[in-house]
Protein backbone atom coordinates (compact mmCIF):
# COMPACT_ATOMS: atom_id res chain seq x y z
CA UNK A 1 0.00 0.00 0.00
CA UNK A 2 1.29 3.52 -1.14
CA UNK A 3 1.08 5.71 2.02
CA UNK A 4 0.24 9.85 1.26
CA UNK A 5 3.24 11.02 3.79
CA UNK A 6 6.61 9.06 3.82
CA UNK A 7 6.33 6.43 6.73
CA UNK A 8 3.95 6.91 9.72
CA UNK A 9 5.86 8.75 12.46
CA UNK A 10 3.75 11.70 12.43
CA UNK A 11 0.97 9.55 13.54
CA UNK A 12 2.57 7.74 15.69
CA UNK A 13 3.62 11.52 17.50
CA UNK A 14 0.43 11.95 17.21
CA UNK A 15 -0.88 9.22 18.77
CA UNK A 16 1.65 9.63 21.92
CA UNK A 17 0.64 13.71 22.28
CA UNK A 18 -3.30 12.42 22.25
CA UNK A 19 -2.43 9.63 24.91
CA UNK A 20 -1.27 12.44 27.26
CA UNK A 21 -4.31 15.07 26.67
CA UNK A 22 -6.61 12.24 26.53
CA UNK A 23 -5.13 10.92 30.07
CA UNK A 24 -5.27 13.92 31.94
CA UNK A 25 -8.81 14.72 30.59
CA UNK A 26 -9.31 11.61 31.65
CA UNK A 27 -8.22 11.56 34.67
CA UNK A 28 -9.99 15.08 35.61
CA UNK A 29 -13.33 14.33 34.94
CA UNK A 30 -13.64 11.27 37.49
CA UNK A 31 -11.60 13.91 39.74
CA UNK A 32 -13.82 16.91 39.27
CA UNK A 33 -16.78 14.58 40.23
CA UNK A 34 -15.04 14.01 43.52
CA UNK A 35 -14.40 17.22 44.20
CA UNK A 36 -17.61 18.54 43.59
CA UNK A 37 -19.36 15.60 45.46
CA UNK A 38 -16.90 17.04 48.13
CA UNK A 39 -18.23 20.28 48.17
CA UNK A 40 -21.46 19.21 48.71
CA UNK A 41 -22.88 18.57 44.90
CA UNK A 42 -25.98 15.85 44.20
CA UNK A 43 -26.54 13.82 41.67
CA UNK A 44 -28.26 16.67 39.82
CA UNK A 45 -25.43 19.10 40.36
CA UNK A 46 -22.99 16.10 38.93
CA UNK A 47 -24.68 16.25 35.81
CA UNK A 48 -24.97 20.12 35.25
CA UNK A 49 -20.58 20.28 36.07
CA UNK A 50 -20.34 17.22 32.96
CA UNK A 51 -22.77 19.49 30.56
CA UNK A 52 -20.73 22.44 31.00
CA UNK A 53 -17.87 20.88 29.87
CA UNK A 54 -19.36 20.41 26.49
CA UNK A 55 -20.82 23.88 26.47
CA UNK A 56 -18.02 26.45 25.65
CA UNK A 57 -17.39 23.54 22.35
CA UNK A 58 -20.68 23.37 21.43
CA UNK A 59 -19.96 27.53 20.04
CA UNK A 60 -16.38 26.68 19.14
CA UNK A 61 -16.33 23.58 16.89
CA UNK A 62 -17.64 25.16 13.85
CA UNK A 63 -15.64 28.53 13.88
CA UNK A 64 -12.27 26.13 14.51
CA UNK A 65 -13.38 23.85 11.93
CA UNK A 66 -13.61 26.63 8.97
CA UNK A 67 -10.44 28.05 10.50
CA UNK A 68 -8.57 25.17 9.65
CA UNK A 69 -10.12 24.55 6.56
CA UNK A 70 -8.63 26.90 4.95
CA UNK A 71 -5.19 27.06 7.22
CA UNK A 72 -2.78 24.89 9.07
CA UNK A 73 -4.04 22.54 11.63
CA UNK A 74 -1.06 22.08 13.86
CA UNK A 75 -1.52 25.58 15.85
CA UNK A 76 -4.51 23.96 17.55
CA UNK A 77 -2.84 21.49 19.68
CA UNK A 78 -0.71 23.99 21.96
CA UNK A 79 -3.62 26.16 22.44
CA UNK A 80 -5.46 23.00 23.31
CA UNK A 81 -3.12 21.91 25.84
CA UNK A 82 -2.49 25.35 27.01
CA UNK A 83 -6.28 25.40 27.52
CA UNK A 84 -6.57 21.81 29.08
CA UNK A 85 -3.53 22.48 31.49
CA UNK A 86 -5.43 25.88 33.41
CA UNK A 87 -8.95 24.02 33.31
CA UNK A 88 -7.69 21.20 35.06
CA UNK A 89 -5.82 23.71 38.12
CA UNK A 90 -8.10 26.14 38.34
CA UNK A 91 -10.95 23.35 38.69
CA UNK A 92 -8.43 21.71 41.57
CA UNK A 93 -8.44 25.70 43.65
CA UNK A 94 -12.67 26.09 42.81
CA UNK A 95 -14.23 26.43 45.82
CA UNK A 96 -17.75 26.47 44.44
CA UNK A 97 -19.79 24.50 42.18
CA UNK A 98 -20.08 27.46 39.56
CA UNK A 99 -16.19 27.79 39.93
CA UNK A 100 -16.05 23.89 39.35
CA UNK A 101 -18.44 24.22 36.43
CA UNK A 102 -16.94 27.04 34.38
CA UNK A 103 -13.30 25.72 34.47
CA UNK A 104 -14.63 22.76 33.73
CA UNK A 105 -16.02 24.20 30.34
CA UNK A 106 -12.08 25.67 30.00
CA UNK A 107 -11.25 22.24 29.90
CA UNK A 108 -13.61 21.14 27.40
CA UNK A 109 -13.07 23.77 25.19
CA UNK A 110 -9.00 22.74 25.12
CA UNK A 111 -10.49 19.41 24.31
CA UNK A 112 -12.21 20.62 21.67
CA UNK A 113 -9.13 22.56 19.55
CA UNK A 114 -6.77 19.68 20.23
CA UNK A 115 -8.89 17.14 18.47
CA UNK A 116 -10.38 19.36 15.59
CA UNK A 117 -6.68 19.98 14.66
CA UNK A 118 -5.77 16.18 15.69
CA UNK A 119 -8.09 14.95 13.45
CA UNK A 120 -7.81 17.32 10.80
CA UNK A 121 -4.47 16.26 10.18
CA UNK A 122 -5.73 12.70 10.17
CA UNK A 123 -7.97 13.43 7.20
CA UNK A 124 -4.81 15.17 5.44
CA UNK A 125 -2.22 13.24 5.75
CA UNK A 126 -4.04 9.88 5.16
CA UNK A 127 -5.20 8.39 2.09
CA UNK A 128 -8.58 7.37 1.20
CA UNK A 129 -7.63 3.66 1.54
CA UNK A 130 -5.75 4.22 4.78
CA UNK A 131 -8.18 6.30 6.83
CA UNK A 132 -10.19 3.53 8.51
CA UNK A 133 -6.90 2.05 9.77
CA UNK A 134 -4.81 5.72 10.78
CA UNK A 135 -8.38 7.08 12.51
CA UNK A 136 -8.17 3.43 14.35
CA UNK A 137 -4.95 4.05 15.34
CA UNK A 138 -5.43 7.99 16.25
CA UNK A 139 -7.87 6.88 18.32
CA UNK A 140 -5.87 4.35 20.22
CA UNK A 141 -4.54 7.48 21.81
CA UNK A 142 -7.70 8.32 23.61
CA UNK A 143 -8.00 4.71 24.79
CA UNK A 144 -4.45 4.77 26.16
CA UNK A 145 -5.57 8.11 28.49
CA UNK A 146 -8.40 7.00 28.96
CA UNK A 147 -7.17 3.62 29.85
CA UNK A 148 -4.28 5.27 32.98
CA UNK A 149 -6.24 8.40 33.65
CA UNK A 150 -9.25 6.37 35.95
CA UNK A 151 -6.23 4.31 37.51
CA UNK A 152 -4.33 7.23 38.66
CA UNK A 153 -7.60 9.56 39.69
CA UNK A 154 -8.50 6.05 41.81
CA UNK A 155 -4.50 5.78 43.46
CA UNK A 156 -5.05 9.55 43.98
CA UNK A 157 -8.38 10.49 45.31
CA UNK A 158 -9.19 9.14 48.83
CA UNK A 159 -12.46 9.52 50.49
CA UNK A 160 -10.86 7.91 53.87
CA UNK A 161 -11.07 10.73 56.78
CA UNK A 162 -12.92 13.44 55.16
CA UNK A 163 -9.63 14.20 52.58
CA UNK A 164 -11.88 13.95 49.44
CA UNK A 165 -11.49 17.16 48.56
CA UNK A 166 -7.74 17.55 49.48
CA UNK A 167 -6.81 14.81 47.22
CA UNK A 168 -9.18 15.52 44.12
CA UNK A 169 -7.57 18.88 44.03
CA UNK A 170 -4.24 16.87 44.35
CA UNK A 171 -5.20 14.68 40.94
CA UNK A 172 -6.31 17.78 38.74
CA UNK A 173 -3.00 19.71 39.71
CA UNK A 174 -1.54 15.91 38.31
CA UNK A 175 -4.06 16.08 35.20
CA UNK A 176 -2.40 19.77 34.29
CA UNK A 177 1.10 18.79 34.65
CA UNK A 178 0.41 15.19 32.66
CA UNK A 179 -0.89 17.92 30.11
CA UNK A 180 2.03 19.74 29.30
CA UNK A 181 4.09 16.29 28.32
CA UNK A 182 2.08 16.24 25.30
CA UNK A 183 4.03 19.26 23.94
CA UNK A 184 7.38 17.03 23.70
CA UNK A 185 5.23 15.20 20.68
CA UNK A 186 4.01 17.79 19.14
CA UNK A 187 7.45 18.53 16.23
CA UNK A 188 6.74 17.84 12.94
CA UNK A 189 3.38 16.67 12.93
CA UNK A 190 1.79 18.45 10.30
CA UNK A 191 3.52 18.24 6.61
CA UNK A 192 2.67 20.08 3.47
CA UNK A 193 3.48 19.00 0.30
CA UNK A 194 2.58 19.63 -3.45
CA UNK A 195 0.19 16.97 -4.96
CA UNK A 196 -0.92 15.41 -1.49
CA UNK A 197 -4.16 13.73 -1.32
CA UNK A 198 -5.72 16.35 1.43
CA UNK A 199 -3.17 19.41 1.53
CA UNK A 200 -4.67 22.37 2.36
CA UNK A 201 -4.33 23.50 -1.33
CA UNK A 202 -6.78 21.58 -2.59
CA UNK A 203 -8.88 21.53 0.25
CA UNK A 204 -9.99 25.18 -0.12
CA UNK A 205 -11.77 25.74 -2.90
CA UNK A 206 -13.06 29.30 -3.99
CA UNK A 207 -16.47 28.01 -2.57
CA UNK A 208 -17.11 27.91 1.10
CA UNK A 209 -19.84 25.75 1.20
CA UNK A 210 -22.67 26.58 3.97
CA UNK A 211 -23.48 24.46 6.83
CA UNK A 212 -26.57 23.27 5.67
CA UNK A 213 -24.92 21.81 2.56
CA UNK A 214 -22.63 20.04 4.78
CA UNK A 215 -25.53 18.72 7.18
CA UNK A 216 -27.63 17.65 4.65
CA UNK A 217 -24.63 15.45 2.67
CA UNK A 218 -26.10 12.04 2.55
CA UNK A 219 -24.13 10.53 5.65
CA UNK A 220 -23.14 13.30 8.13
CA UNK A 221 -25.98 13.62 10.09
CA UNK A 222 -26.30 10.26 10.02
CA UNK A 223 -22.79 9.56 11.14
CA UNK A 224 -23.05 12.11 13.31
CA UNK A 225 -25.63 10.82 15.83
CA UNK A 226 -24.04 7.32 15.92
CA UNK A 227 -20.87 9.52 16.84
CA UNK A 228 -22.86 11.25 19.44
CA UNK A 229 -24.60 8.26 21.03
CA UNK A 230 -21.42 6.08 21.69
CA UNK A 231 -19.39 9.61 23.05
CA UNK A 232 -22.55 10.00 25.13
CA UNK A 233 -21.95 6.75 26.64
CA UNK A 234 -18.66 6.74 27.15
CA UNK A 235 -19.28 10.66 28.96
CA UNK A 236 -21.72 9.20 30.94
CA UNK A 237 -20.04 6.17 32.25
CA UNK A 238 -17.04 8.57 33.17
CA UNK A 239 -19.24 11.18 34.85
CA UNK A 240 -21.74 9.03 37.07
CA UNK A 241 -19.31 5.45 37.56
CA UNK A 242 -17.95 7.52 40.77
CA UNK A 243 -21.80 8.56 41.46
CA UNK A 244 -22.76 4.38 41.38
CA UNK A 245 -19.14 3.42 43.02
CA UNK A 246 -19.95 5.52 45.97
CA UNK A 247 -23.97 4.24 46.27
CA UNK A 248 -22.57 0.69 46.22
CA UNK A 249 -19.82 0.80 48.64
CA UNK A 250 -17.49 0.40 45.47
CA UNK A 251 -14.14 2.47 46.64
CA UNK A 252 -12.67 4.99 44.03
CA UNK A 253 -9.82 2.97 43.35
CA UNK A 254 -11.34 0.15 42.19
CA UNK A 255 -14.01 2.50 40.16
CA UNK A 256 -10.85 3.92 38.50
CA UNK A 257 -9.90 0.57 37.35
CA UNK A 258 -13.36 -0.66 36.20
CA UNK A 259 -13.14 2.96 33.75
CA UNK A 260 -9.41 1.53 32.67
CA UNK A 261 -10.95 -1.98 32.24
CA UNK A 262 -13.41 -0.61 29.74
CA UNK A 263 -10.56 1.59 27.85
CA UNK A 264 -8.92 -1.21 27.98
CA UNK A 265 -10.70 -3.05 25.94
CA UNK A 266 -11.36 -0.22 23.64
CA UNK A 267 -7.87 -0.29 22.54
CA UNK A 268 -8.46 -3.53 21.67
CA UNK A 269 -11.03 -3.75 19.53
CA UNK A 270 -9.10 -0.54 17.85
CA UNK A 271 -6.35 -2.71 17.41
CA UNK A 272 -8.36 -5.39 15.55
CA UNK A 273 -10.93 -2.72 13.63
CA UNK A 274 -9.36 -3.24 10.19
CA UNK A 275 -9.95 -7.08 9.76
CA UNK A 276 -12.86 -7.06 11.42
CA UNK A 277 -14.21 -4.42 8.39
CA UNK A 278 -12.87 -7.48 6.13
CA UNK A 279 -15.02 -9.70 8.04
CA UNK A 280 -18.23 -8.37 8.52
CA UNK A 281 -18.60 -4.83 6.37
CA UNK A 282 -18.62 -1.58 7.89
CA UNK A 283 -22.62 -1.95 7.95
CA UNK A 284 -22.84 -4.73 10.36
CA UNK A 285 -20.26 -4.09 12.28
CA UNK A 286 -21.51 -0.85 13.29
CA UNK A 287 -25.13 -2.23 13.59
CA UNK A 288 -23.73 -5.23 15.93
CA UNK A 289 -21.44 -2.96 18.25
CA UNK A 290 -24.38 -0.31 18.77
CA UNK A 291 -26.56 -3.73 19.52
CA UNK A 292 -24.56 -4.67 21.67
CA UNK A 293 -23.53 -1.80 23.63
CA UNK A 294 -27.24 -0.80 24.16
CA UNK A 295 -27.63 -4.38 25.94
CA UNK A 296 -24.74 -3.61 28.05
CA UNK A 297 -25.13 -0.25 29.27
CA UNK A 298 -28.74 -1.17 30.23
CA UNK A 299 -26.92 -4.18 31.87
CA UNK A 300 -25.03 -1.72 33.91
CA UNK A 301 -28.22 -0.51 35.73
CA UNK A 302 -28.82 -3.99 37.83
CA UNK A 303 -27.32 -4.23 40.93
CA UNK A 304 -24.54 -6.31 40.41
CA UNK A 305 -21.35 -7.75 42.39
CA UNK A 306 -18.39 -5.64 41.37
CA UNK A 307 -16.76 -8.03 39.31
CA UNK A 308 -20.03 -8.54 37.24
CA UNK A 309 -19.58 -4.93 36.70
CA UNK A 310 -16.30 -5.11 35.28
CA UNK A 311 -17.18 -7.94 32.53
CA UNK A 312 -19.93 -5.88 31.31
CA UNK A 313 -17.31 -2.47 30.84
CA UNK A 314 -15.29 -4.51 29.48
CA UNK A 315 -17.84 -6.05 26.70
CA UNK A 316 -19.06 -2.54 26.53
CA UNK A 317 -15.56 -1.16 25.86
CA UNK A 318 -15.09 -3.32 22.79
CA UNK A 319 -18.19 -2.10 20.93
CA UNK A 320 -17.91 1.43 21.95
CA UNK A 321 -14.79 1.19 20.36
CA UNK A 322 -16.07 0.93 16.91
CA UNK A 323 -17.91 4.02 16.87
CA UNK A 324 -15.77 7.03 16.70
CA UNK A 325 -13.17 5.62 14.49
CA UNK A 326 -15.75 4.55 11.64
CA UNK A 327 -17.93 8.62 12.21
CA UNK A 328 -14.83 9.94 11.38
CA UNK A 329 -13.76 8.07 8.12
CA UNK A 330 -17.23 8.02 7.35
CA UNK A 331 -17.49 12.07 7.91
CA UNK A 332 -14.65 12.78 5.88
CA UNK A 333 -15.51 10.46 2.70
CA UNK A 334 -19.15 12.15 2.84
CA UNK A 335 -18.09 15.47 3.26
CA UNK A 336 -17.76 18.09 0.15
CA UNK A 337 -14.17 18.98 -0.80
CA UNK A 338 -13.12 21.73 1.20
CA UNK A 339 -15.24 21.13 4.20
CA UNK A 340 -13.58 18.61 5.49
CA UNK A 341 -12.13 19.94 8.42
CA UNK A 342 -16.04 21.65 9.36
CA UNK A 343 -17.71 18.85 8.89
CA UNK A 344 -15.19 17.02 11.47
CA UNK A 345 -15.83 20.24 13.15
CA UNK A 346 -19.51 19.41 13.56
CA UNK A 347 -19.26 16.20 14.37
CA UNK A 348 -17.63 17.36 17.14
CA UNK A 349 -20.32 20.00 17.68
CA UNK A 350 -23.42 17.22 17.77
CA UNK A 351 -20.89 15.13 20.28
CA UNK A 352 -21.06 18.04 22.29
CA UNK A 353 -24.13 18.67 22.03
CA UNK A 354 -24.64 15.33 23.60
CA UNK A 355 -22.72 15.85 26.10
CA UNK A 356 -24.31 18.97 27.33
CA UNK A 357 -27.86 17.17 26.60
CA UNK A 358 -27.31 13.46 27.81
CA UNK A 359 -25.35 14.59 31.38
CA UNK A 360 -27.71 17.30 31.55
CA UNK A 361 -31.18 14.72 30.81
CA UNK A 362 -28.88 12.09 32.77
CA UNK A 363 -28.97 14.10 36.03
CA UNK A 364 -32.82 14.32 36.01
CA UNK A 365 -33.26 11.22 35.75
CA UNK A 366 -30.74 10.49 38.21
CA UNK A 367 -32.54 12.99 40.62
CA UNK A 368 -36.24 11.19 39.69
CA UNK A 369 -35.23 7.52 39.60
CA UNK A 370 -31.73 6.99 40.91
CA UNK A 371 -28.50 6.27 39.47
CA UNK A 372 -29.12 3.43 37.36
CA UNK A 373 -31.57 5.29 35.36
CA UNK A 374 -29.38 7.38 33.04
CA UNK A 375 -28.08 4.04 31.70
CA UNK A 376 -31.37 3.07 30.47
CA UNK A 377 -30.96 5.93 29.04
CA UNK A 378 -28.07 5.28 27.07
CA UNK A 379 -29.09 2.02 26.38
CA UNK A 380 -32.43 3.27 24.38
CA UNK A 381 -29.83 5.89 22.67
CA UNK A 382 -27.55 2.94 21.27
CA UNK A 383 -30.46 1.11 20.15
CA UNK A 384 -31.74 4.01 18.14
CA UNK A 385 -27.91 4.32 16.84
CA UNK A 386 -28.24 0.50 15.80
CA UNK A 387 -31.57 1.07 13.80
CA UNK A 388 -29.77 3.89 11.91
CA UNK A 389 -26.59 2.15 11.36
CA UNK A 390 -28.56 -0.63 9.61
CA UNK A 391 -30.52 1.16 7.74
CA UNK A 392 -28.51 0.65 4.66
CA UNK A 393 -28.95 -2.85 4.81
CA UNK A 394 -32.72 -2.36 3.98
CA UNK A 395 -33.79 -2.52 0.62
CA UNK A 396 -30.78 -4.47 -0.60
CA UNK A 397 -31.20 -7.17 -2.74
CA UNK A 398 -31.62 -10.82 -0.90
CA UNK A 399 -28.20 -11.74 -2.72
CA UNK A 400 -25.29 -9.68 -1.74
CA UNK A 401 -22.40 -12.23 -0.90
CA UNK A 402 -20.47 -9.73 -0.90
CA UNK A 403 -21.93 -7.29 1.32
CA UNK A 404 -19.20 -5.08 2.97
CA UNK A 405 -16.53 -5.97 0.21
CA UNK A 406 -17.55 -5.25 -2.86
CA UNK A 407 -16.02 -2.00 -4.87
CA UNK A 408 -18.72 -1.03 -6.85
CA UNK A 409 -20.69 -1.39 -3.83
CA UNK A 410 -18.97 0.73 -1.38
CA UNK A 411 -18.67 3.49 -4.31
CA UNK A 412 -22.15 3.68 -4.10
CA UNK A 413 -22.40 3.87 -0.31
CA UNK A 414 -19.22 5.01 1.01
CA UNK A 415 -21.13 8.35 2.32
CA UNK A 416 -23.50 6.02 4.26
CA UNK A 417 -23.67 6.59 7.75
CA UNK A 418 -22.19 2.70 8.24
CA UNK A 419 -20.92 2.30 4.76
CA UNK A 420 -19.88 -1.82 4.58
CA UNK A 421 -16.69 -0.48 2.67
CA UNK A 422 -13.66 -1.49 3.88
CA UNK A 423 -12.26 1.98 3.51
CA UNK A 424 -9.73 -0.10 1.02
CA UNK A 425 -9.37 0.97 -2.84
CA UNK A 426 -10.44 -1.96 -5.28
CA UNK A 427 -8.74 -4.68 -5.88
Amino acid sequence: MKSSEPGRGWLLRLVIAFSFTQGAVSMARPAVSYRALALGADARAIGVIAGVYALLPLFAAVPLGRRTDHGRCAPLLPIGVALIATGCALSGTAGSLPAMAAWSGVMGLGHLSFVIGAQSIVARQSAPDEQDRNFGHFTIGASLGQLIGPIAAGLVVSEHDGAMGRTSATALFVSAALTTFSLTSLWRIERRRAGTAGAPGKEAPARKVSVRGILTTRGVASGMFISLAVLSATDILTAYLPVVGEQRGISPAVVGVLLSLRAAATVACRLAITPMIRLMGRTVLMAVSCLGAALLCAGIALPVPAWTLGVLLAGLGFCLGVGQPLSMTTVVQAAPEGARSTALALRLTGNRLGQVAAPASAGVLAGLAGTAAPFVMLGGLLLISAAIAVRPLRGRPPADPGEGRSAPEKRRTEESPASPGTGRPPG
